[in-house]
């Protein structure tokens, strides 16, 4: 992280400063509101949390060496130095901001409603081939997560790339006022979080706040085979990209690897490059392409975008593949919406062998969720997966779906009771798509499978 003063913090903020005088030309080097974490020349933030309260540690984070904390409230003379603000949340937004403004190099922001992380981390992986780039930890890509990103720059990094999550109209607005990105990527728009945003194309205007700091020589670029995204024109200039004719970047002759991924030719222009996706599923095609289209804006060669995307890894439970001997499990537990539920089911199709799908609740999808969950059961079955399981209330509209397209289904009470009924349901050689809202804690099912 690039230093910064406990002046240039309390300017930042707008905060009132408690301490001696002398102290503020003092450093801070790194930022926390983990306690345990903190160390010389930090600043703790200090949150009012559901288990505990930040402010009860500060004067410990000072005897721990800590240069400053950040608090909502007037902190006793042994909680001092510390600046005292009205929302520690606010602040540290208003802090991250300030930094970001610090740097004068291209800013990528990426969102969607499916997509995003893996997208990001695409991004990075092509733009590691040439430069030294800075990223979005794991999916820290909110209004706490993206200020912690912000706050990591330095001035080491010439280009970052930062994740950008909302559930809610205003959400996008504040995150941009902070990253402020020259390069705007939109993955997809598609039925998720639509008890907050409507529809999709509520959802779309809740992510075309991110345009709101940008001008007419920035970059947006999107999906274009989205319905929606292939239709929308930004107040930028504007590239897109998909497998359908007329994008700018388009894949061809796709070669599906199963598990070890997928191979293709990416053209853009006049110009065309093979590339090997090392990643299973077939929708990471759009993810390369997309950080393809960000590559060549700034100047990479497509041999160092080729070079890029193969050193792709993906990150936590997103179609994480699990060969145990017996099975070959594909672990996707980290969130799921009818469209990336979907994605998840074609990528499995295409698998040989027996196909088993595991399918739970998902979330937040508004008053339509149960026609939402029938239609990724009808989808199912109607792309020949051989099994369907299910649990959750809401999917008990899924196995509805299923069985009503003619699927080989069941539903499940709980799940503890589906869990029990594995070794009857699952044969050796089966490939196994495990899929779920996060909140489901099916990483537990993908563990009973490892275990068979």
């Amino acid at each position: 992280m690039k230093q910064f003063t406990l002046r240039e913090l309390v300017a930042a903020t707008g905060g009132t400063y408690f301490g001696d005088p002398a102290a503020l030309d003092g450093r801070i080097a790194f930022v926390t509101s983990d306690s345990r974490e903190v160390k010389p020349g930090a600043l703790f933030v200090a949150f009012a949390g559901a288990r505990a309260d930040g402010h009860d540690f500060m004067a410990d984070c000072l005897c721990a060496g800590a240069a400053c904390c950040l608090s909502e409230r007037d902190p006793r003379p042994d909680e001092q130095p510390c600046v005292r603000v009205d929302s520690t949340l606010r602040a540290i937004g208003a802090l991250a901001a300030w930094h970001r403004s610090r740097f004068h190099i291209p800013v990528v922001g990426v969102t969607g409603s499916v997509g995003k992380t893996t997208t990001k981390e695409m991004i990075a992986a092509v733009l590691s081939a040439r430069f030294n780039v800075h990223k979005t930890e794991k999916n820290f890509n909110n209004e706490l997560g993206v200020p912690w990103t912000l706050l990591k720059l330095d001035d080491a990094h010439e280009v970052s790339v930062v994740e950008m999550g909302i559930s809610d109209f205003g959400e996008m607005s504040r995150l941009t006022r902070m990253v402020r990105p020259n390069i705007a990527v939109l993955s997809a728009i598609a039925d998720s979080h639509l008890e907050f945003l409507g529809s999709r194309e509520g959802a779309l205007r809740a992510k075309a706040e991110i345009f709101e700091t940008m001008s007419e020589s920035d970059l947006a670029v999107l999906n274009g085979d989205d319905a929606l995204l292939s239709r929308f024109h930004p107040p930028t200039r504007r590239l897109t990209y998909g497998m359908e004719p007329g994008n700018d970047f388009i894949a061809e002759n796709i070669e599906n690897l199963g598990i070890r991924g997928t191979r293709c030719t990416i053209r853009h222009g006049a110009s065309a490059f093979e590339a090997t996706i090392p990643a299973y599923g077939v929708h990471m095609i759009y993810a390369a392409l997309a950080a393809a289209a960000v590559g060549s804006a700034l100047g990479m060669r497509d041999a160092e975008i080729a070079e890029g995307i193969s050193r792709f890894r993906n990150v936590g439970e997103r179609a994480h593949v699990i060969e145990t001997g017996r099975l070959t499990i594909v672990s996707d537990c980290y969130n799921a919406n009818p469209t990336s539920t979907a994605a998840a089911i074609d990528s499995l199709a295409a698998l040989p062998g027996r196909k088993v799908c595991i399918l739970g609740d998902m979330l937040e999808l508004g008053e339509n969720t149960a026609a939402l969950h029938e239609g990724v059961g009808e989808h199912a079955a109607k792309r020949g997966i051989d099994l369907i399981l299910t649990t959750g209330e809401l999917s008990r509209s899924t196995y509805e779906g299923a069985k009503r397209a003619g699927g080989n289904a069941v539903w499940f009470p709980d799940k503890a009771a589906l869990v029990a009924a594995l070794p009857e349901w699952i044969r050796t050689g089966d490939c196994v798509l495990v899929k779920a809202s996060h909140s489901m804690a099916f990483e537990e099912i993908t563990e009973a499978l490892k275990a068979l």
